[in-house]
């Protein structure tokens, strides 16, 4: 038996997010269905680096599993690309430690959210149409983002969770063209931790919260703030690092 570490592209239009659900589609139970027949149909359970939400998209979501097989790695890609819908790719698969995991031995993690200052049907699915933004406001909320913070004000409650302190190591603004694009990196992220970010930082910019606020809200953590959540469509999860 050889664990093996995945990397993932997908866009998360059709899917109800990474986890397994009952009687819903979601990324975890295509792959998992398309390893089945690898194992003698019998299941190989993946664990997920982390839980896109639904709409979520990924260039680079790592996964592990165990799997006793005779392929080689580059048959493996092959033979699972050919079984997954055209919205799942793997890019990659490697033979790893037996101690590697996806999601405990992360250290950094990377996400994407865009947004696009003009109407255009091309980036339905891939972004959210804000108009026009100040960029300059913008850069001043995403500093204020830097650092070690207690999140709770900014993420779905979850009674289960003991900690809520994230360390970010980057949170800029960029724009392309018509493309305003948020980069953010953090070792972990709570359960909608970033569309509240990013929603919250795009109502700061158009005059409807105060920076004063924004700021209120990670110095003074708070349960089930009623602030703004950015839609699922324009959030990437780009890659994730590991030590090994």
């Amino acid at each position: 038996m050889s664990r093996y570490k995945i990397i993932i592209q997908y866009d998360g239009t059709n899917y109800f997010g990474w986890q397994m659900q009952s009687h819903k589609r979601t990324v975890q139970s295509e792959i998992e269905s398309a390893l089945a027949p690898i194992n003698e149909n019998n299941r190989v359970k993946i664990i997920g680096a982390g839980r896109t939400d639904t709409g979520v998209h990924a260039f680079g979501q790592v996964a592990h599993f165990d799997l006793d097989t005779k392929l080689k790695t580059v048959q493996l890609i092959k033979a699972l690309n050919a079984r997954l819908p055209n919205d799942i790719r793997i890019i990659d698969i490697v033979e790893t430690i037996d101690e590697f995991h996806a999601r405990f031995s992360a250290k950094r993690r990377y996400y994407r959210y865009q947004c696009y200052l003009d109407d255009n049907l091309l980036f339905k699915n891939q972004s959210w149409f804000v108009g026009e933004i100040d960029k300059s406001i913008l850069d001043v909320f995403a500093n204020k983002i830097i650092g070690t913070h207690d999140f709770l004000s900014f993420s779905k409650l979850n009674k289960q969770l003991k900690n809520t302190v994230c360390n970010i190591y980057e949170s800029k603004w960029f724009k392309s063209e018509n493309m305003l694009i948020f980069n953010v990196c953090g070792n972990r992220f709570l359960h909608h931790m970033v569309r509240y970010l990013v929603g919250t930082m795009i109502a700061g910019a158009q005059g409807k919260i105060s920076l004063d606020y924004f700021e209120n809200l990670l110095l003074n953590p708070q349960k089930n703030v009623k602030i703004f959540k950015a839609p699922p469509e324009g959030l990437i999860m780009v890659g994730i690092d590991y030590d090994q």
